[in-house]
């Protein structure tokens, strides 16, 4: 039988310890962890040891590095994304900010975003989407929406281009109307359809939301309906560490 001691001088056992040190406060989260040099000296074996743990949480998402080497237990401000509330009839749009931008301000953070437009071929997914052809042409909105100046959401809306031509939705930038843009030139939406998967980011989701390893994100796609037909996609990639998404509802008869 593996004895405690020798037990505890594998990088496996030191992320266990490690583990349980953050799990019950003893690390808090922003807690800066031990020098190699010091953990190394504290189980009693090599610095190679300890990075091999470390890197091991680093994996999970329990700790970051930083510039200099020195590694911190990781530090979130999560926001709470009311997803029922969000674009819902009472809209909180002004000519200042839109319905999540008002959000995010009403909870006592920052909001910021940066929209890029584009216009091209519908892909097949979001054909589907919109319940037009594949390849029909469409225009996208892709914005980053930062919180306290860090990225917090990658959202791309897709509309029809024959909607979305000579409109507001063509024009650069964060552009906010009250109701909505989309009720201000003549489509509003009725109703919505919401599909949540969780998954692992990709590659350029992670660069651009700037997500340690071991980061899933959640893709929340919203189906926005008109009166006959989708008017628009929205696709946004929430990171797992910074979202609480929330949904309320009338359950009774």
């Amino acid at each position: 039988m593996t004895s405690h001691t020798e037990r505890r001088t594998t990088a496996r056992a030191i992320a266990d310890d490690l583990r349980e040190q953050i799990r019950t406060g003893v690390l808090p989260p922003g807690y800066p962890l031990p020098t190699s040099r010091e953990l190394a000296d504290a189980y009693g074996v090599t610095a190679k040891t300890v990075s091999a743990g470390i890197d091991l949480l680093k994996l999970e998402g329990l700790v970051v590095g930083e510039q200099g080497g020195r590694r911190r237990v990781r530090l979130d401000k999560p926001i709470t994304w009311n997803l029922t509330r969000f674009e819902h009839g009472k809209r909180r749009d002004s000519r200042a900010m839109d319905d999540w931008s008002a959000a995010i301000t009403a909870a006592g953070r920052t909001p910021a975003q940066q929209v890029a437009v584009s216009t091209g071929p519908a892909s097949a997914e979001v054909a589907a989407w919109l319940q037009i052809a594949e390849g029909d042409l469409v225009l996208t909105r892709t914005r980053m929406r930062l919180v306290d100046d860090r990225p917090f959401q990658l959202s791309t809306s897709s509309f029809p281009l024959a909607l979305a031509k000579d409109t507001l939705l063509e024009q650069e930038g964060d552009v906010a109307i009250p109701g909505g843009i989309l009720r201000s030139i003549g489509h509003p939406q009725h109703h919505v359809r919401d599909e949540i998967a969780i998954r692992m980011p990709t590659p350029e989701e992670t660069e651009r939301l700037q997500l340690p390893v071991g980061t899933p994100v959640a893709q929340h796609v919203r189906i926005g309906y008109g009166a006959d037909c989708p008017v628009r996609v929205m696709v946004t990639i929430a990171p797992g560490d910074r979202h609480i998404l929330v949904y309320e509802m009338d359950v009774s008869e």
